[in-house]
């Protein structure tokens, strides 16, 4: 029996409520795997693959940055966007990588990596939908 709860919220809809065995969270600095008796904490989201396990089920998102809170059993993301595996355009994710060109200011060049550091992370949690 699950005794987690995930809860995904973005700013049009909630994208997941469901009970979970363990969550695996893209943090910004890593990632962090929660299981049920976790201590509470808050922190910052990166852009990557959010895990949540129910017996022998894995369901895959792709989370792009926000906050988490984990208080009480539950696991609270609030993401700008959250995406199935299922549900990535691969195509748009490849088109970002091919299109990508040298920037000639330090901020452009950020910018440009953090782009394609999400489309490679679209693409690699995309495939596990497969």
């Amino acid at each position: 029996m699950a005794s987690l709860k995930c809860v995904v919220v973005t700013p049009e809809k909630a994208v997941l409520d469901e009970a979970a065995d363990f969550v695996a969270v893209p943090m910004f600095d890593g990632e962090l795997g929660v299981a049920p008796g976790r201590l509470p904490i808050i922190g910052r989201l990166g852009s990557g693959e959010l895990r949540v396990t129910q017996g022998s089920t894995i369901k895959h998102l792709f989370i792009d940055g926000g906050f988490v809170q984990i208080r009480g059993n539950v696991v609270t993301l609030l993401t700008p966007k959250a995406v199935f595996a299922g549900d990535i355009n691969v195509s748009t994710a490849q088109t970002v990588l091919r299109s990508s060109k040298p920037e000639t200011t330090p901020e452009a060049q950020e910018a440009r990596n953090k782009s394609e550091q999400r489309a490679r992370a679209q693409i690699r949690i995309a495939a596990k939908s497969k």
